[in-house]
């Protein structure tokens, strides 16, 4: 099982903990390593910027760690080989930002939900974990300056249709890109909202700024009577080279697009919601899930819906590279009312050409945090349970994207062996019921509390999903108490692959 944080190397035979992403605990191995050189070869006194890329099917390749008490966001380890490691994110780094959303002070699920929320691309404005550190010695609590864009100064994403006069623009440029773009008076990609003087960025999505000539040339020609171009305005150009920060399409405002993506929010009436969700690869091989055998009539019907549609979010948090199994537990988690975001194979497809998450367009549309409902599909056992003994209770848990279940565990001398010492907001314990200070009875069947917390742990570490928990109730005096026991072994929670 991939570990989620490697612990540093000593010089001794030692007993050390791999951490278990799903779990938010340490397995003990033996190891005899030798110590590493602890000097920092990175001098960084300043926010720097990370643009990561998922490869197909990949994650970014960075673990986020949630600090208990804490308002920081921490990557706690970096895979090697991967988008993050080659933009220069390193373990330790702080976000300060999400593309142009300060986060600083954001709780660790709003941050989580901005990162997926931006798909393919993100931009991470992070500092170094040293300069961070002495930063907040200086200034206490005040908040960290994070250079952003201002208001309406940002890239651009224009689709723009030949007429006429054709596309509505010339290029200028050198040996090499980059290219500027002059515009014709009137012309289609004024009218698509090109600014004058833009920097060409992309076409299509794909990236124009090494180009040659001839390439961007041919580049256009088989776009056929329509290109997206990604610019940025002589305003914005400026601003970014005086913050230092790259010109990046999750950052783009959305011009004259010719889809988007609709939120929908509908409330279940007497027959249900009408429609099910059913997981199958869309029109560009992506698995994704899909909205069908909507009802006429019914308030999926009246809301907009339309079979084929693709889901996008629910409750405005991506659905991006969960399973069906998941994505039915986090509708069924809102009750009886949902609010879905969704895409139509068109826009499905723009969306995936440019690489860009439909999310980045909503456009400030409303998204509703009411509950969410179920569909029409088979049951998913991710929801309390009453267990046969009176007092307990039984919770089905599926590792969320990261893998982790989202739950911190403690060890005391004396009372329950293991309990939940914290929940994460919106993680799949969460929605199963798991509340701080449950004591850990059974695991998938299996009595735990013998007499080595290590074979517990071990239970734990290799249980295969769904998780099965039996957990004694909280009592009235509970979870503060042990707690604040100082004989606790206390394990972090399970940070976030993204």
């Amino acid at each position: 099982m991939e570990a989620a944080a490697d612990l540093r190397d000593t010089a001794l035979l030692t007993l050390k903990f791999k951490f278990n992403p799903r779990l938010g605990i340490d397995n003990p191995v033996l190891s005899l390593a030798e110590d590493q050189d602890q000097s920092d070869p990175w001098n960084l006194h300043r926010p720097r910027f990370c643009l990561l890329s998922k490869e197909e099917e990949k994650s970014f390749g960075f673990h986020l760690q949630q600090q208990l008490g804490k308002a920081d966001h921490v990557v706690c380890r970096v895979d090697p080989g991967s988008s993050a490691q080659r933009q220069g994110l390193r373990e330790g780094d702080r976000i300060l930002a999400v593309n142009n959303n300060i986060v600083e002070h954001e709780d660790y699920a709003v941050v989580v939900r901005y990162i997926r929320a931006s798909g393919p691309r993100v931009l991470l404005t992070v500092l170094a974990q040293h300069v961070y550190d002495v930063t907040r010695a200086q200034q206490g609590n005040e908040a960290f300056p994070c250079p952003t864009l201002a208001s309406g100064v940002r890239p651009r994403l224009c689709h723009v249709v030949k007429d006429e006069g054709g596309f509505g623009f010339s290029v200028t440029h050198g040996a090499r890109g980059p290219f500027w773009l002059v515009l014709s008076a009137g012309g289609a990609a004024e009218r698509a909202g090109v600014p004058p003087g833009a920097r060409l960025l992309e076409v299509n999505g794909i990236c124009v700024e090494k180009f040659t000539y001839n390439q961007l040339n041919r580049k256009l020609c088989q776009s056929g009577d329509r290109v997206t171009l990604l610019v940025a305005g002589p305003e914005v150009e400026e601003q970014c080279h005086q913050l230092g920060m790259p010109l990046a399409a999750p950052l783009a405002e959305g011009w004259a697009l010719p889809a988007k993506p609709r939120c929908l929010n509908i409330e279940k009436g007497p027959q249900g919601f009408g429609f099910l969700l059913r997981e199958e690869k869309g029109p560009d091989g992506r698995l994704g899930q899909f909205l069908w055998e909507v009802d006429p009539g019914l308030p999926a019907d009246k809301a907009g819906m339309k079979a084929g549609d693709r889901l996008v979010a629910v409750a405005g948090e991506s659905m991006d590279g969960l399973g069906h199994e998941e994505t039915v537990s986090r509708i069924r988690a809102q009750g009886s009312c949902v609010s879905l975001v969704v895409v139509d194979p068109e826009a499905d497809r723009f969306f995936s050409m440019v690489r860009l998450s439909p999310l980045l367009f909503l456009e400030n549309t409303e998204i509703a945090a009411a509950p969410l409902a179920e569909t029409k599909d088979l049951p998913v056992e991710d929801t309390v349970e009453p267990s046969g003994l009176a007092g307990s209770r039984q919770c089905f848990l599926y590792p969320g994207p990261g893998g982790g279940y989202g739950f911190r565990l403690r060890c005391v001398a004396s009372g329950p062996c293991l309990f939940i010492s914290q929940v994460t907001p919106g993680g799949s314990a969460a929605r199963a019921g798991l509340q701080m200070g449950d004591a850990i009875l059974e695991v998938n069947g299996c009595p735990v509390g013998g007499d080595s917390d290590l074979d517990t742990l071990q239970q734990l570490a290799e249980a295969e999903p769904p998780l099965r928990l039996k957990l004694a109730p909280r009592n009235s005096q509970g979870s503060e108490a042990w707690i604040s026991l100082e004989s606790g072994e206390d394990w972090p929670l399970a940070s976030e692959l993204l």
